[in-house]
């Protein structure tokens, strides 16, 4: 399906599950969908799993905007005091539509228990209270955390995933990645089909050679030694270094929670060499969420001038990450848009775009980690494997089972939308906004 596809049954007010590949633009889309209901002025209730993809987004946790929190279920004597909480109540009835990226690392009895917290605030039987349900996500990344890797309770298991009678929009042209064979080593581990032309191909990546005095950013799967090397790689330059401090706006809980997802530090040291990542897109300054490049001066307001892997030199100003209730911003931060780069966690990686990568897979401990990693970068030419255990390019059995059914479902779907005539699409979606609206 394409993206233009999947926006527009969106806008039709199906309930949706928006998945595909990974580098296929579905952050892109949830944006774009985002910006048309704000646009329309609709309450939106924007989430994500993980507090790093709920940046991406401008949004919170799901966690948080429904009030769960860090409980694993919730009896009625707390629901009834949950609804008590005016500014919980208030978000979560005035929603008009729910979002929530990285579905995949969700377990699925804690989305039920979402599920329930939404309908008894909203005072209905329906299935999330009416909301129309956007998820986003891809199976094949991390899954959530547990115990039992033999029976993870994904989120497809659930009872509320099965009553939100969910449009599947699988995107399948790669934006990220245009090199055919690294798109089939992609392919051949998310479909478990590797073979000894998989550990070639990646045996060949380890040849590469990178630009002289630029060094890409490691990918380690703990952050024990994440830690450890961009601590040392600052320590060896001796130029002057240059602080800057985020500052915040908002309720204190809700900025703390913003501090600890946010990928920006809040004291961010830099000096000149020092290699860093972009930790936003803006298109029009010429980044996006994972660029890489290095700093090579000051300008005159004192913020760092950074010169990327292709050359082109950047005055990097600060940027926000907000929390919005309609159309208030509650919350918000700011910061200078960019982290140390010699290291980071592939966890922390999922979401991003990387020019190139060093990854070390050596002490992977789940399955769909390095699919995740090695899916960070564009192309084989900036790719160099570290190291790799037998876990690092697993994929779990049943999701690739599953992936065949949302593969053919959503095949469907896009046929039967091409069917569809267009004053029939056009009047669907505004039947779907008078409902939002009126």
């Amino acid at each position: 399906m394409t993206q233009k596809e999947a926006l527009d049954i969106m806008k039709m007010g199906y309930n949706v599950y928006l998945t595909g590949e990974a580098g296929t633009g579905k952050t892109y889309v949830l944006n774009e969908y985002i910006k048309y209901l704000k646009n329309k002025k609709i309450a939106i209730g924007v989430t994500a799993t993980t507090g790093i993809a709920a940046t991406h987004l401008d949004g919170v946790t799901i966690d948080s905007w429904s009030g769960l929190g860090i409980r694993e279920y919730i009896r009625d004597d707390e629901m009834r005091e949950l609804a008590r909480k005016y500014h919980t109540k208030k978000r979560i009835t005035e929603a008009k539509v729910l979002i929530i990226d990285e579905i995949s690392m969700m377990h699925g009895y804690r989305f039920d228990e979402i599920e329930k917290i939404v309908r008894f605030m909203k005072a209905s039987y329906a299935s999330f209270g009416g909301l129309q349900v956007i998820l986003s996500g891809d199976l094949f990344q991390l899954p959530p955390v547990s115990r039992d890797r033999e029976n993870i309770d994904f989120v497809f298991k659930s009872k509320a995933w099965k009553s939100l009678d969910l449009r599947i929009c699988y995107l399948a042209s790669p934006k990220r990645h245009s090199e055919r064979r690294f798109l089939q080593l992609l392919n051949d581990i998310r479909h478990n089909k590797i073979d000894e032309t998989t550990y070639e191909i990646l045996k060949e990546a380890n040849e590469n050679k990178f630009p002289d005095g630029f060094r890409p950013t490691r990918l380690y799967t703990h952050n024990v030694d994440v830690d450890m090397i961009n601590k040392a790689e600052l320590e060896k330059i001796s130029s002057e270094p240059r602080f800057y401090y985020m500052s915040s706006v908002g309720p204190e809980k809700l900025v703390e929670g913003m501090q600890r997802n946010c990928l920006a530090p809040a004291v961010l040291e830099l000096r000149i060499g020092a290699l860093v990542m972009f930790v936003r897109n803006n298109y029009e300054a010429g980044y996006v969420n994972g660029t890489l490049g290095r700093v090579v001066g000051f300008d005159k307001d004192q913020d760092p001038i950074v010169k990327t892997l292709n050359n082109k030199k950047i005055e990097v100003k600060r940027a926000s990450w907000t929390i919005s209730e309609g159309e208030k911003t509650i919350a918000e931060l700011t910061q200078i848009p960019l982290r140390l780069a010699w290291a980071i966690t592939v966890h922390k990686s999922q979401g991003m775009t990387l020019d190139a990568a060093e990854i070390d897979l050596s002490k992977s401990f789940v399955e769909g980690m390095g699919y995740v990693a090695l899916s960070r970068v564009k192309s084989l030419e900036g790719l160099k494997l570290l190291g790799i255990n037998q876990m690092a390019l697993r994929v779990n059995p049943e999701i690739s089972e599953i992936d065949k059914e949302l593969r053919e479902t959503s095949e469907e779907i896009s046929q039967n939308w091409k069917k569809m005539g267009f004053l029939k699409k056009i009047m669907k979606q505004r039947d779907f906004m008078y409902k939002l609206t009126s």
